[in-house]
């Protein structure tokens, strides 16, 4: 398993960042909205952590890891501003707490279908994780195709004056294929194209492929799982 940890959480960066940026005149309070964005970043921690050991112990008792991959990220303040503007929310800590859920988020790429539902299961299991929202794209494909588990959880972050809150991250999980689906239409998507029928053409193939590679991988989930009974 590989823990990647882009775009690392660093109060001085953030403060310059949000002075930059357009939520320096429309929230009152920065140092507030730097606060927050430390809670979801130590729930980041909390959660990774519980991924961490969930590998470690499946590792030890099954002889397997179901994450390859975990990744973590928090939101740029610009695309916060962009978030709040195209949902038409109000530019406050209290808004911002209650509607924006995905401030700090974590990808976690797994090696075989079933161990996303899994990894989702186990971790929302313990008792102190709560599951806020959960869609599943893996049985229910968007309509261009793309699959994956998106849950909201939160978590309690426990700090220096011995309260807590309840923190929410969002936490996408899906195969190494699915993710280099996902990757491939990304760039797709904000590809400038001189024609919209190849566009359109590259986006009717990424469909097509993927259900094809849903297809291999339940196979491929099947060989290990007969490989394992042997």
């Amino acid at each position: 398993m590989i823990l990647e940890r882009n775009n690392l959480f660093n109060v001085t960066q953030l403060e310059i960042q949000l002075r930059n940026s357009p939520l320096q005149d429309r929230i009152q309070d920065l140092k507030q909205l730097t606060y927050l964005y430390m809670l979801r970043r130590a729930a980041i921690k909390e959660i990774g952590t519980k991924l961490e050991n969930l590998d470690d112990e499946f590792s030890i008792i099954h002889q397997h890891n179901p994450i390859h991959l975990i990744e973590e990220r928090i939101k740029s303040p610009a695309s916060l501003f962009e978030k709040l503007q195209r949902k038409n929310l109000d530019f406050t800590i209290e808004s911002i707490n209650k509607n924006i859920l995905d401030i700090a988020g974590i990808r976690v790429i797994t090696n075989y279908l079933d161990d996303i539902f899994r990894v989702v299961q186990v971790l929302i299991d313990q008792d102190d994780v709560k599951l806020i929202k959960r869609k599943d794209y893996i049985n229910h494909p968007k309509a261009n195709g793309y699959r994956s588990v998106h849950i909201v959880v939160s978590v309690p972050v426990f700090l220096s004056n011995n309260t807590h809150k309840d923190v929410p991250v969002e936490i996408q999980i899906r195969t190494v294929g699915m993710e280099m689906w996902s990757s491939l239409e990304h760039k797709l998507r904000y590809k400038n194209f001189h024609s919209k029928d190849t566009a359109n053409q590259h986006a009717a193939k990424l469909k097509e492929y993927s259900q094809k590679l849903y297809d291999i991988e339940v196979g491929m989930q099947q060989i290990s799982k007969d490989i394992e009974k042997n």
